[in-house]
């Protein structure tokens, strides 16, 4: 049962060095035609997989949704309200840059029951700022959140990075410490990954990229454990810290491997057992939808071996982990079972445990995830 939908809005100001979404420049793009396109596939997915129930999350993203004129963002949020209902206890998520977070624009998103933000921030450290292409500057940061909160939004998340070009440790402690003073309620802390199709990756392969080392990115994410773990913030998933009460939602759908809408060019989406990725370019998303049909170019039909990797794939990366009992329940079979030799290994190796009905990552098991998920494939 879908219970959770991703719409996606590939508009930017500006594009970052590291970003590898489906997203174009704002200025001279067909906005409006592209949200009339959103709708279309909205009511052409809801005619073959109604909605049931009103959905426990809905999630917003881009690109830069608040890239958006205050007219657009009405068009989207009516859209969004008109056909897909948020259950009362619902999760309404809108990503957010700083410097879009005018008074206007925060009131239309409230007014429409929007009841989360997540702010990308990335660092407060002005000189990492200009040397990862952002446009917007701490002061800007500070002014958005304390206006955000005005607004009555209590419930927000920052993204921060870290190995970051210009980056030191105690850049990163700085920015650690300043969304610690802010008491955002949660904070997601990702590692720089070098991604083709970028800024960054056409400097690597030129040589011009400069990196901290892979020591000082292990410091920096130690740090990072400690100083939010100490100030009452929970690691409940590799990147994402909550306190408690405060967990993303939506994000937990796609770790519990749920099903999810997917919304809009570029998306992705799980529904019926089935993976679906949409075309990204506007024109191509938009020809499809004129033409009555569905945008999906990719189709996968999940065999039983690809939802058990999945599940552990994606539900090692909380750090509650997998429940046996859930997966047995969902397969008909122990997990323990299809794998005794490989958790006997990682086990031996301090890469896993199992407590408590529970098999997660240790310590060790969250810097080699990479080695675990390896492990973890069938043949």
């Amino acid at each position: 049962m879908v219970q959770s939908a991703y719409i996606h809005i590939p508009f930017c100001h500006q594009i970052c060095h590291y970003c590898d979404f489906n997203k174009f420049f704002i200025e001279n793009q067909p906005v409006e035609a592209y949200l009339s396109s959103l709708a279309g596939e909205i009511d052409l997915t809801l005619k073959m997989y109604p909605v049931s129930q009103p959905l426990k999350t809905i999630y917003v993203g881009g690109g830069t949704p608040t890239s958006l004129s205050v007219t657009q963002l009405s068009i989207l949020l009516e859209t969004i309200q008109k056909r897909l209902p948020l259950a009362e206890s619902g999760e309404f998520t809108f990503e957010a840059n700083p410097e879009d977070l005018t008074e206007e624009k925060l009131s239309i998103l409230k007014n429409y029951g929007v009841n989360r933000l997540s702010i990308g921030v990335q660092t407060f450290d002005d000189e990492v700022l200009e040397a990862i292409g952002r446009t917007h500057r701490t002061d800007e940061v500070l002014k958005g959140i304390e206006l955000a909160r005005h607004i009555g939004f209590e419930n927000m998340s920052i993204d921060l990075m870290y190995a970051l070009p210009k980056q030191t440790l105690e850049s990163v402690k700085k920015s650690v410490d300043i969304a610690l003073g802010l008491k955002i309620p949660h904070l997601s802390l990702y590692s720089l990954i070098v991604e083709p199709k970028t800024v960054f990756y056409n400097l690597m392969r030129k040589g011009k990229l400069k990196l901290p080392s892979q020591d000082t990115e292990a410091d920096m994410y130690d740090y990072i454990i400690e100083a939010l773990n100490q100030n009452q913030y929970i690691q409940y998933e590799i990147s994402n810290f909550a306190l408690e009460g405060y967990d993303s939602k939506h994000n937990i759908t796609y770790w519990d491997n749920e099903e999810y809408y997917g919304f809009g060019a570029g998306a992705h989406s799980y529904i019926a057992g089935v993976r679906r990725g949409n075309i990204g370019p506007l024109k191509k998303y938009m020809s499809f939808i004129k033409e009555g049909n569905l945008p999906a170019i990719e189709e996968n039909k999940l065999s039983i071996k690809e939802q058990i990797e999945e599940q552990l794939f994606l539900g090692l990366r909380k750090t509650a982990g997998v429940s046996l009992a859930v997966f047995e329940q969902k397969f008909g079979d122990s997990l323990l079972s299809i794998y005794t030799d490989e958790i006997r290994e990682l086990t031996e190796k301090d890469l896993i445990e199992i407590s408590d009905g529970f098999i997660r990552l240790t310590k060790k098991g969250r810097f080699l995830g990479n080695e675990v998920f390896q492990a973890f494939i069938l043949d």
